[in-house]
């Protein structure tokens, strides 16, 4: 494998189009850390299905209240104005629309935008959570992931071979390699890697990616 991003350095790249005053849903685990590389003159307000509105940065070890998780059980602090209720009433969040982001994380997405990310098949543990809710509640539907598995194997693909979360929900993928966006049923590159060639690039995906112009540089900080 090529020279890559960092799962925090993915999560950097995806903070950064997350407009001012957002309201936004984090996946569990990894898409969590987003939250730590907002811009600069920024803030979104984070929210969490497990029912809080505005939480803040991670509590210091040893300061940790655990009467204020995520939906991950993770502590978190809370923000000036911060709100928090009944997990019913934040579901009704999602399902009325009112999220702007949701950032998930992915086992596969499909060109059309198909999106995978709750169960591995036979043998897994399903665990699907609020992610069928947010990926039709949020206005727009991200992606941060490795861009292929463990083994090798392409996540992005031209039909998703895994458990559907979502039918056509994701809109862009942030990978280890790129930046795709998913427009009339096909992933258009935006940026890559100055380090891999669009030709290593595309022996890494598992269909085809169109490339309408020239592709900017994923440049991130070192983290």
């Amino acid at each position: 494998m090529t020279d890559k991003l960092s799962n925090a350095q993915i999560a950097w790249r995806a903070a950064q189009d997350i407009e001012d005053g957002a309201y936004v849903n984090l996946g569990i685990g990894f898409p969590e850390m987003v939250a730590q590389y907002q811009p600069p003159g920024r803030q979104a307000v984070f929210h969490t299905e497990n029912g809080i509105l505005d939480f803040g940065e991670p509590p210091a070890a040893g300061e940790e209240d655990w009467d204020l998780i995520n939906a991950g059980k993770k502590a978190v602090t809370l923000n000036p104005g911060a709100a928090f209720f009944h997990h019913a009433d934040s579901f009704a969040m999602v399902r009325g629309g009112h999220l702007d982001v949701a950032i998930l994380g992915a086992y596969q997405v499909a060109q059309n935008g198909d999106l995978a990310n709750w169960s591995v098949g036979a043998g897994g543990v399903p665990a699907v959570g609020g992610a069928m809710d947010l990926v039709h509640g949020a206005k727009r539907v991200a992606v941060i992931t490795e861009h292929v598995t463990k083994k090798g194997e392409p996540k992005l693909l031209d039909h998703c071979t895994l458990p559907l979360t979502g039918v056509g929900c994701v809109t862009r993928v942030y990978t280890s390699l790129a930046v795709i966006d998913i427009e009339n049923g096909r992933f258009v590159l935006r940026e890559k890697l100055p380090s891999i060639s669009l030709e290593q690039l595309q022996s890494l995906t598992g269909t085809e990616l169109f490339v309408p112009g020239p592709v900017a540089d994923l440049i991130v900080p070192e983290l």
